[in-house]
């Protein structure tokens, strides 16, 4: 690694120092002694981790694409080793692939667990397990900062107008998003409180909510949510993390902004209000209205949290849905609405070209004045070769080491989008403790798989077996 990535992984070490000192100082506020020891490990290591590499040997060289991408890639395998600490030295007796397992599904903001009953859990390990969400989170959202070069011009644009970013204008953006993210963090953790869920649980919430994570502070949602105002301000905090993270930021700023910062929020804003209204029109009778908006926000905004309802006829669905994924710039994952729109609309645009030749058809997308073009069309229809060969991939792979076919084709597609598995997925009970060690690996692989963006996968497979 040169001193580029290792600055940038140190960064975020230091970060889980500071959530290890916060759960120590919880855990001596509240007397919670049993784990106390194994946040002290995973403050020492991460702190020692930090300054060791900080202190090497400034070699000025300028950092490639490639370098970037292995950068966020490197920190996916490195910093979840900290985090798993707390697991491994717990009073639990977790084998260090369980540990490890849990360190990634937390943040990769998956939320899969060997956990079966929270409520068994020390309140600071429930604690820890949150905030192995946020951190990972934030994480993620600096990575789409320093990968965004390999990103179109048009996805560009829902950030800023510079088509490539220098220094400072990477940290100006990142202190930027640090202090939106924090604060959207605070505001959906009042918010809550504010509807009687109590202290500990919003907390916990807040944390998993705008990272797009899956891990709850209990076994059981509707004891939390067990009004329907609450569900549906609970549905309404989820989209947080479906649109932009700068949307409300952009809102604050709006005299200054162009119409190309609203662009796909406001795409966003229709398929949101579309699929409310088909979903009401078509299972009204049988699901309140409620329950209908809370499991399209959760399935959206890929965190795929579920009260116990049932939804056994439309499991594929939601799974569509959360296919899709939310906005370019948010903690959702997904192939991304606006690249399936683009694809769809460049589709019919070529087909009708065809049957009416004498005409001219403009690939661009509504209230913009960016034009598409062909190479930007190229990769969005790559993304989805690879998120096809990936589930196929993964699917076999699990098949293979016993899980059923249906189950196995359904955590493939829950893995490759960081997508918590729930009733509305049909796997509410799904045991991950039970799977074998080698599974556990595919699953860990293909959860850091599904984080990096997708083209980054081809564009580094490019490199190392198309050297000319």
């Amino acid at each position: 690694m040169n001193r580029f990535s290792l600055i940038y992984i140190c960064i975020f070490s230091f970060g889980i120092s500071i959530l290890s000192f916060f759960n120590l100082i919880y855990s001596n506020y509240f007397n919670h002694y049993l784990n106390i020891d194994s946040y002290i490990y995973s403050l020492l290591s991460s702190l020692l981790f930090g300054f060791i590499f900080l202190l090497k040997k400034n070699n000025e060289i300028k950092v490639t694409i490639y370098e970037k991408i292995i950068t966020v890639i490197s920190g996916y395998i490195i910093l979840p080793l900290f985090i798993s600490l707390p697991y491994y030295f717990s009073i639990y007796n977790i084998t260090f692939i369980n540990a490890y397992f849990e360190a990634v599904s937390g943040f990769t903001s998956t939320g899969f667990s060997i956990f079966d009953n929270i409520k068994h859990l020390d309140p600071s390990l429930i604690l820890w397990r949150s905030s192995s969400q946020w951190i990972g989170g934030l994480y993620f959202l600096f990575s789409i900062i320093l990968l965004i070069d390999i990103f179109d011009i048009n996805l560009k644009k829902s950030l800023t107008n510079y088509l490539s970013l220098n220094s400072s204008e990477i940290f100006k953006q990142s202190i930027k998003i640090l202090i939106l993210y924090t604060s959207l963090t605070i505001s959906i953790f009042v918010i809550l409180n504010i509807f009687n869920i109590r202290l500990f649980d919003a907390f916990n919430l807040s944390m998993t909510i705008i990272s797009s994570g899956g891990f709850l502070p209990i076994n059981n949602l509707e004891n939390i949510l067990n009004t329907k105002i609450k569900e549906i301000i609970f549905a309404f905090m989820m989209l947080v993390s479906f649109f932009s993270l700068f949307l409300s930021y952009n809102l604050i700023n709006f005299k200054k902004k162009n119409i190309n910062f609203f662009q796909e929020d406001f795409y966003l804003l229709i398929y949101l209000v579309f699929l409310v209204v088909l979903f009401f029109v078509l299972f009204e009778t049988e699901f309140n209205f409620s329950k209908i908006f809370f499991s399209l926000a959760s399935s959206i905004s890929n965190i795929g949290l579920s009260t116990n309802k049932t939804y056994e006829n439309t499991n594929f669905i939601f799974l569509i849905i959360t296919i899709i994924g939310g906005s370019f710039f948010s903690t959702s994952s997904g192939i991304r609405f606006v690249k399936l729109y683009s694809l769809f609309k460049f589709s019919i645009n070529e087909l009708l070209s065809h049957a009416k030749p004498m005409n001219i058809y403009i690939n661009k997308l509504g209230f913009s004045n960016s034009v598409f073009d062909s190479s930007e069309i190229n990769r969005f229809f790559i993304t989805v070769l690879i998120f096809i060969l990936s589930l196929f991939i993964l699917s076999s792979l699990l098949t293979i080491s016993g899980v059923d076919l249906e189950s196995a084709f359904k955590l493939s597609i829950l893995t490759l989008m960081n997508t918590v598995n729930s009733s509305i997925h049909g796997l509410a009970q799904f045991n991950f403790d039970e799977l074998q060690y080698f599974t556990k690996y595919f699953l860990i692989i293909f959860m850091i798989i599904g984080r990096v963006e997708l083209l980054t996968v081809l564009i580094i497979l490019n490199k190392f077996l198309f050297k000319n």
